[in-house]
């Protein structure tokens, strides 16, 4: 168990946890269990810089950056599958595309999508009023974390013999999500009010469909997909949150 939890900082965090090396195609699925506690622990970290940070610098500055401690803290990795994704999506054929994904430069398609991603979760950060910003930077992380264990089960590996995307479909438990999903949504209306599991049930539906057009587009998911669901899950959770709490509904 701890070592699962040692896997699980690690993989997804770019804290140095001490500990024995476990090799990640064997243990991820253990892991898993771990992923929206570290994403609890991750939201904690940012409520209370967002609070730090609107106490010393202006408003736009604090959500600037707390979005750079957001991405850094998870090593941009997500990051880099959301961009790998978008590259990919340029290419002609499932050959080509899965060839894109695993080049290592970054292409245009993939350097716009982040820019703009970037652009469009500051802007829905510094939105969002303060009373509601530390309750939606507490649940955003853990439902991102969440959404993989609910969505990868559903789909087939695009490389079923290669990557890390397909060793943590082998072991991925497809009871994981469906267990956390129930104490995400009590969290998410703790926080948020009733409308906290709406928002959730809608930020997982919008990257289920993102999921499902990927999936038809590289004959299945991979490693990159599931950080790219991450990341837009996230996102929703940001925009949504900004637009309801600026009408008072949350």
């Amino acid at each position: 168990m701890v070592s699962s939890l040692i896997l699980a900082v690690r993989f997804l965090t770019v804290v140095p946890i001490p500990g024995r090396d476990v090799d990640p195609r064997e243990a991820f699925g253990r892991a898993a269990w771990w992923f929206p506690v570290v994403g609890l622990a991750l939201g904690l970290v940012l409520v209370a810089a967002d609070r730090t940070l609107q106490a010393v610098v202006p408003p736009m500055l604090a959500a600037a950056l707390v979005l750079a401690i957001w991405k850094v803290a998870s090593g941009a990795i997500h990051l880099d599958g959301l961009a790998d994704c978008l590259d990919g999506l340029a290419g002609h054929d499932r050959v080509r595309r899965l060839a894109i994904m695993q080049d290592s430069r970054i292409g245009v398609f993939g350097a716009v999508g982040l820019t703009v991603y970037l652009l469009i979760a500051f802007a829905g950060l510094s939105e969002t009023p303060a009373g509601a910003r530390g309750r939606i930077l507490l649940v955003a992380p853990v439902i991102g974390r969440l959404a993989p264990l609910l969505i990868a089960p559903r789909f087939h590996a695009a490389k079923p013999d290669d990557g890390i995307g397909a060793a943590f479909l082998r072991a991925l438990s497809p009871w994981t999500g469906l267990i956390h999903l129930a104490a995400v949504a009590a969290l998410s209306a703790w926080l948020l009010g009733p409308l906290g599991p709406v928002m959730m049930l809608a930020s997982l539906l919008a990257v289920w469909l993102w999921t499902a057009f990927l999936a038809e587009r590289f004959g299945g998911i991979t490693g990159d997909v599931l950080g790219s669901v991450i990341e837009l899950s996230e996102l929703a959770i940001l925009l949504e949150g900004a637009t309801l709490a600026r009408s008072g509904a949350i």
